[in-house]
């Protein structure tokens, strides 16, 4: 069992095993300047600010036996499974769902800005959870595929903090799973938007869970298995 050290001096205990790295729509769409967002006008300087520690994370998960899941938010090629509201609001915000732009239709399935960064691109074995919704849970088989592999634990990342990922633990809590959310390797356009879901995720004693950062998370990672070599090399001397 590990021990992570988290805000408003609290502990995370977890079982690598038993853990789910849950890395959240890391998309073109929504990092790249010829994606949705870019070409609707937001600032991608502060989701992109969390590229290098995400890619830091996700090494130590893939190194310390952390289950890894990507999930990528996306419509059909006919665009059947978008409802008329969330249309509305992408033809509002500048990028309609499924118009042609540099990178291919907007957040269409198959388009090469649905898919991940260059950077934080999944290694084969590492499942792509494919989401129609805000929140990971909903039209998708990620509460079963989690279950199959005996999670019980898993750590937020990704964007943006209000929208997908805030959803996606909310969900996540709603079915029981221990629910820690890594502040620095989240982020939001408008950082206001960050800080203040994180305090909604602290109300009322911690309603939606813990919070630490990735860097805590890898240190415990790596002493875990500094300790763990240490006691084999004790046994055999």
């Amino acid at each position: 069992m590990i021990s992570i050290s988290c805000q408003y001096n609290r502990r995370f205990d977890l079982d690598p095993q038993h853990t789910a790295l849950i890395v959240i729509d890391m998309q073109r769409d929504f990092l790249a300047p010829e994606g949705a967002s870019g070409v609707s006008g937001f600032d991608l300087s502060p989701l992109r600010a969390i590229i290098p520690r995400m890619q830091n994370l996700l090494s130590a998960a893939r190194e310390h036996g952390v289950s890894v899941f990507h999930t990528r938010e996306g419509h059909r090629t006919d665009l059947a499974d978008l409802p008329e509201t969330k249309q509305q609001r992408s033809l509002q915000a500048g990028a309609q769902i499924g118009a042609p732009g540099p990178l291919g239709r907007f957040l269409v399935r198959g388009e090469f800005g649905h898919d991940f960064i260059d950077e934080l691109q999944p290694i084969p074995g590492e499942p792509i959870i494919d989401k129609p919704g805000y929140g990971a849970f909903y039209a998708t088989d990620l509460e079963h595929m989690l279950r199959r592999k005996g999670i019980t634990h898993v750590l937020l990342t990704g964007v943006t903090t209000q929208c997908c990922v805030n959803s996606t633990l909310r969900e996540a809590v709603d079915r029981g799973f221990f629910c820690l959310t890594l502040a620095d390797c989240c982020a939001s356009f408008e950082p206001a938007l960050h800080d203040a879901t994180l305090q909604i995720i602290a109300s009322e004693a911690h309603l939606f869970g813990w919070i630490a950062n990735g860097e805590n998370v890898i240190c415990a990672l790596e002493k875990h298995t500094f300790d763990e070599r240490n006691r084999a090399i004790e046994q055999t001397a």
